[in-house]
C-alpha cells in the first residue's frame, strides 16, 4: 500500500527520508501560521522560536509538497523519521491533494499530515497568534539546535516563491524579520 506525506513547512525543502515521488499540491480548508512554537529545533524551552502549523480556514487552502513512499521498508523509516521529526505536533490528519484549483476531484486522499493543534494540554509548545511584529521578532532572535529561526523562515519563503506560491502570511514575516535584522545591525555598528 501507498503512503504519501504533506509538507507545509521544512518538509517543502529537507523531506529526510526516501520517496519514490513529490506532488506539489494544496489542502483545503486550511491555512499555515507561524503560531506553533519550537523549542527542539529552532528554539529553546527559554527562548522558543516559531514554526508553522495548520489552522482551520473555511475558504482557505495550503499549498506545500506531498510525498509518496512505496516500499514498506522506506513508510517504516520515514514514519519512525517523522515521529522523532515532528514530535512537538500533537495531531495527524488525512487529507485530500489536490493539484488544480479547478478541481472537484482530488489527485490524492488519504495524506498523512502533521498538525500542532491549539490545545494546550495537548500540544504545550503551541504559541497562538500574535502580531506580525511580535512573532517577526521572536524568529529573529530564536536560534535551537537546528539553527537559527529566521533561517527556517526564509528557506520556506524561498521554497514557496520556486514553486511560484505566494503565501501571504509568510512572506509578511519575513520582511518585517528582515526589517529587524537590518534595524539590528545598524545598532551593532
Amino acid at each position: 500500500m501507498v503512503m504519501w506525506v504533506f509538507g507545509y513547512g521544512s518538509l517543502i525543502w529537507k523531506p529526510g527520508f526516501n520517496y519514490d515521488d513529490r506532488l506539489f499540491g494544496f489542502i483545503k480548508g486550511y491555512r499555515r501560521v507561524f503560531y506553533q512554537g519550537s523549542t527542539d529545533h529552532r528554539g529553546t524551552p527559554e527562548f522558543p522560536g516559531r514554526t508553522v502549523t495548520l489552522e482551520p480556514a473555511e475558504g482557505e487552502i495550503c499549498w506545500g509538497m506531498a510525498y509518496k513512499i512505496t516500499k514498506e521498508e522506506d513508510q517504516e523509516v520515514a514514519l519512525t523519521y517523522l515521529e522523532v521529526r515532528e514530535k512537538q505536533y500533537d495531531q495527524k490528519a488525512y487529507v485530500d491533494l489536490f493539484t488544480e484549483p479547478a478541481a472537484s476531484a482530488p489527485a490524492v486522499s488519504g495524506v498523512l499530515v502533521y498538525i500542532g493543534s491549539p490545545d494546550k494540554k495537548l500540544n504545550e509548545n503551541y504559541l497562538g497568534p500574535a502580531s506580525v511584529e511580535e512573532i517577526a521578532s521572536q524568529i529573529a532572535h530564536a536560534e535551537g539546535p537546528s539553527g537559527p529561526n529566521r533561517d527556517y523562515l526564509f528557506q520556506l519563503e524561498k521554497a514557496l516563491g520556486l514553486l511560484g506560491c505566494e503565501d501571504k502570511h509568510v512572506s509578511d514575516i519575513a520582511k518585517e524579520v528582515r526589517r529587524i535584522l537590518s534595524e539590528d545591525e545598524v545598532t551593532i555598528s
